[in-house]
């Protein structure tokens, strides 16, 4: 199944997709509220919307929102091995990929108040000269637990969503360099959508760590990069869990894949040199492509310039 958020006269409804139908849930129901038990009751609320729906939309006709708001929380991995190298090397061009990073699946906390929906404009951050986009897909739980196995934590998955977590470069390589981060190189915005695809809607397309599905980034109509998601080196079951060792994790949460091979400039500026591609400058449209996970498509617009970064500049407790 594949459950929508979308505007409506009536407000904000969410619903179930049924060939180029929408069948609405009535007011108020949210995805969020449906998430529990893996996602048994959203499946459940989609079949009663598909016999009763008192409202029925062509797809077409209505904006969609991101298919979750407002996420409890989102956890971004590095789990594509093509992807880190080339980042790798655009730090330190003769660098290897991190021992560290085949030990376990390492992420970074990521801004839940700066979701974007699949259509929706995106503003270049205050003080960024090389923006960026990055491909991704993200699982969204449905439950929670402490302490779990990689299997526990599959079983917990909802479904999955197609991301686009936008980074500001310079601001991000710049914090980085005290060892902390990153933060406002990744605080503006996240895309999500168009909808929310189950686990049991992939199944058939399970292969090594995660699916067969194949992810697509373009840039003004050009394709950039190509991959796989099941060149995941670590499994979402695996990332979840790791994320619950020693803590909780809950229904609601989003665990981001990292971005694909290819997914993203600054890998190509890695491997090929940073003028091998412009960054993002305002008026150009990034779609991002993830088979039955559905399509995004951004038009980069200039945002507030901001604060001067004066006004922040430390003060000097030494003599």
């Amino acid at each position: 199944m594949r459950f929508v958020t979308f505007r409506h006269a009536s407000g904000v409804r969410c619903g179930v997709i049924e060939g180029d139908l929408i069948h609405a849930f009535e007011p108020g129901v949210r995805l969020m509220d449906l998430l529990d038990a893996g996602g048994l009751r959203l499946r459940e609320e989609g079949d009663v919307a598909l016999r009763s729906s008192r409202l029925t939309l062509p797809l077409n006709t209505v904006e969609l929102c991101a298919p979750l708001p407002h996420p409890v929380t989102i956890r971004d991995y590095m789990t594509f091995e093509q992807h880190v190298e080339g980042v790798v090397k655009l730090a330190t061009p003769d660098g290897d990929v991190p021992e560290y990073w085949y030990e376990a699946p390492a992420f970074y906390f990521s801004n839940p108040n700066s979701i974007h929906g699949p259509f929706q404009d995106v503003a270049i951050p205050p003080g960024c000269a090389r923006f960026d986009f990055e491909l991704e897909v993200a699982a969204v739980l449905g439950g929670g637990g402490h302490d779990l196995s990689a299997d526990e934590a599959d079983r917990l998955i909802a479904g999955f969503v197609l991301l686009n977590d936008w980074s500001a470069r310079d601001l991000q390589f710049r914090e980085m360099t005290v060892r902390l981060g990153p933060a406002k190189g990744k605080d503006a915005a996240t895309s999500l959508g168009p909808w929310l695809v189950t686990s049991e809607e992939l199944e058939p397309l399970r292969h090594r760590a995660s699916y067969d599905i194949t992810l697509t980034a373009s840039i003004n109509g050009e394709i950039i990069g190509s991959d796989s998601l099941s060149n995941m080196s670590f499994s979402f079951g695996q990332m979840i869990a790791y994320a619950s060792r020693g803590t909780d994790v809950c229904t609601g949460e989003l665990f981001g894949s990292g971005t694909s091979g290819g997914g993203c400039l600054a890998e190509l500026w890695g491997r090929h040199g940073t003028d091998f591609l412009p960054s993002l400058q305002e008026g150009d449209v990034v779609t991002i492509e993830g088979g039955l996970l559905g399509r995004q498509v951004a038009q980069i617009v200039n945002g507030s310039p901001g604060r001067n970064f004066s006004e922040y500049h430390a003060v000097s407790a030494r003599g």
